[in-house]
């Protein structure tokens, strides 16, 4: 009873990173599995077991099939630009990736590292899911609908999930939260 009384107030949503500084981690990062990695996470709004699990037979045209979601839906997809689609099956034939190999061979925490030394590069602190809310965020300032920011970009299964998540983004990139 006690602890409902004296709830720790929640932490704030961290800040959001502008579109420069995400372009610019990764325009400066030269290894092309790191660069795609960040790519899919910061533009495509992936998750980073999402992204670790790809596997070439995943990638279809213009957007990857996620066969073990978060949500639990089989065969969920997520629509990449045709430009990172090309990027995507370039590196997978250049590495001669098989249809049953995962594309991007790293363990969780090898992929928290890829983008934290990334954005050390630039003298910034980024986490993979400051990623995935970069995508979100980006796409409500440039007016596309919660509803499919929600159920498009980050797949939530509820809008008040992604409410909460994104708080009220702010034309300053910064949050409110009710």
């Amino acid at each position: 009873m006690v602890r409902k009384l004296v709830r720790r107030a929640r932490n704030p949503l961290p800040s959001i990173r502008e579109k420069e500084e995400i372009d610019e981690i990764i325009f400066r990062t030269a290894k092309a599995r790191n660069r795609l990695s960040m790519e899919l996470m910061a533009r495509e709004g992936m998750r980073v077991g999402e992204m670790l699990q790809l596997t070439p037979r995943d990638v279809q045209e213009r957007k990857l099939i996620l066969r073990q979601p978060k949500s639990g839906k089989e065969g969920e997809p997520v629509f990449i630009p045709k430009k990172v689609a090309d990027r995507l099956r370039q590196y997978i034939r250049e590495k001669d990736i098989r249809p049953d190999q995962r594309i991007f061979p790293l363990t969780y925490a090898g992929a928290r590292w890829v983008v934290v030394n990334a954005g050390k590069v630039v003298g910034l602190h980024v986490r993979p899911h400051d990623l995935r809310r970069h995508a979100a965020t980006y796409a409500t300032r440039s007016g596309t609908p919660i509803e499919i920011v929600s159920k498009v970009i980050l797949r939530h299964s509820h809008l008040s999930t992604t409410q909460q998540y994104l708080g009220k983004v702010t034309d300053g990139g910064s949050h409110e939260v009710d």
